[in-house]
């Protein structure tokens, strides 16, 4: 079983940005590094040819030495950043020097040629060039501390690592942008396929994906091309058994009703078994009635302003009788001239909420059609003080074949679906709610825009 974590949502964008980042960093160290070094190995050949080229101009300035006079120049004030210090020696002594150069030889028993050696004197390492002059009665010994070429790396790093710091955070800001910008079509993509409904299972287009998504978008046609196909089948044979059913329902009720009147002794199980022929004709319509409804689409509809006074009362006529039977009081409250609908439909949707109305509603109980304004928008509204839909129930009233249990009454479960896809169809929007007085169910029909 896989673990919570591996079924959590994580971001490709995300992932994308700190692979990018992470890299980048890693390959800049790498090449900080290269640049170190070779900046720390060009920096020592400049400083050894200062090296060198002091020692030499020392040398053509000094000339021979009798070995008898012996000095030391002042350092200076401030610490300099190429910082060289000298010595003149003869004999093996020291008998000229600046301020900052050791008292002793740097170098003692060089050798017969100029050149450079690496020393440690006093606790401090030098880089020293020393050139001899012909005769071989002196030298001249320059020296630099190799603390003062670190130093200069040290106060390069200073200077560049908040640079540094801004030029990654910059570079994350570009990857971020970048990144979201390379994965717009797969934004698109989706949102397209969101879009998809059992009405709209049209291919998604393939031109302009990328490389890398095409293969997902074409799977996906393919699965969305195979449902569209059992859908299509589906509702085909739907409508088609319907359809078929309807012609034998009529004749299997013909041929009770003559045998009841044949047999007026088993006029009771005759009349049981009317109703049920009846209540399987009512199912069959109601398939049939989606059957034609689910292909539908909006703009396949017949809008036009339809008069609510007639419409409402047209359908409290056609429920009088019923609701005279069940002793429950039907009234009509019309505030509202018309409404943009199909008026078939629209008498459909009606029907059926005052059927579902009457049907669950005991003797004695109230069932109101009002048509009004609400917050701007056209209502209708079907309520009654029956016993009413507990809150979990009234979530799954829409769905097909669903009834709610301990009810007492048969129904086929289909009405509310019915006229929630009708509604789907107008943009209407379905909801269901308390009835009358705080009682029993209450379902409206909110339309969009003003009325």
């Amino acid at each position: 079983m896989a673990s919570k974590a591996d079924g959590a949502p994580w971001s490709l964008r995300r992932r994308l940005l700190v692979a990018i980042v992470a890299a980048s960093s890693v390959l800049w160290l790498a090449s900080l590094g290269i640049v170190t070094v070779i900046a720390w190995q060009e920096t020592n050949e400049v400083f050894d040819d200062a090296l060198e080229e002091s020692g030499y101009m020392l040398m053509a300035a000094t000339g021979n030495r009798d070995g008898r006079e012996v000095s030391a120049m002042p350092a200076g004030g401030r610490e300099r950043k190429v910082d060289m210090q000298y010595q003149i020696v003869a004999d093996g002594r020291v008998i000229q020097r600046t301020g900052g150069a050791p008292v002793h030889p740097f170098v003692a028993a060089f050798g017969d040629h100029d050149g450079f050696a690496d020393i440690e004197t006093g606790g401090r390492r030098w880089r020293v060039f020393v050139v001899r002059d012909d005769a071989r009665d002196f030298e001249v010994q320059v020296g630099q501390e190799q603390r003062k070429r670190f130093d200069i790396l040290e106060e390069l790093a200073d200077s560049l690592w908040l640079p540094v710091l801004a030029f990654l955070a910059l570079l994350a800001l570009v990857c971020w942008l970048l990144i979201g910008r390379v994965l717009k079509p797969l934004r698109r993509t989706a949102s397209s396929i969101a879009g998809k409904t059992p009405d709209d299972l049209a291919q998604v287009a393939t031109g302009g994906q990328p490389r890398e998504l095409l293969p997902i978008v074409q799977a996906l046609n393919g699965v969305l091309g195979r449902l569209d196909a059992a859908l299509q089948a589906e509702r085909r044979f739907t409508a088609d058994a319907a359809h078929e059913l309807r012609t034998p329902l009529a004749g299997l009720h013909m041929h009770v009703q003559l045998l009841q009147r044949q047999h007026p002794d088993l006029a009771a199980p005759f009349q049981k078994l009317r109703q049920d022929i009846a209540r399987m004709t009512a199912l069959v319509d109601s398939l049939l009635t989606l059957a034609r409804l689910d292909p539908l689409a909006r703009e396949q509809l017949l809008r036009q302003p339809v008069a609510l006074a007639p419409l409402l009362e047209q359908v409290r006529a056609a429920h009088a009788q019923e609701a005279a039977r069940r002793a429950v009081e039907l009234t009509v409250r019309c505030e509202l001239g018309a409404v943009q609908a199909d008026p078939r439909m629209l008498d459909i949707v009606l029907r059926n909420l005052v059927e579902n109305a009457l049907r669950y509603c005991p003797e004695g109980s109230r069932v109101e059609i009002a048509a009004q304004q609400h917050t701007g928008r056209a209502r209708i509204a079907v309520r009654d003080d029956g016993p009413g839909v507990d809150e979990a129930s009234r979530q799954r009233l829409t769905e097909r074949f669903f009834r709610v249990l301990g009810q007492g009454q048969h129904g086929s479960g289909l009405g509310l679906s019915i006229v929630k896809r009708i509604a789907d169809l107008h943009g209407i929007e379905l909801a269901f709610g308390e009835g009358l007085d705080g009682r029993g169910l209450g379902v409206t029909l909110d339309w969009p825009g003003a009325p």
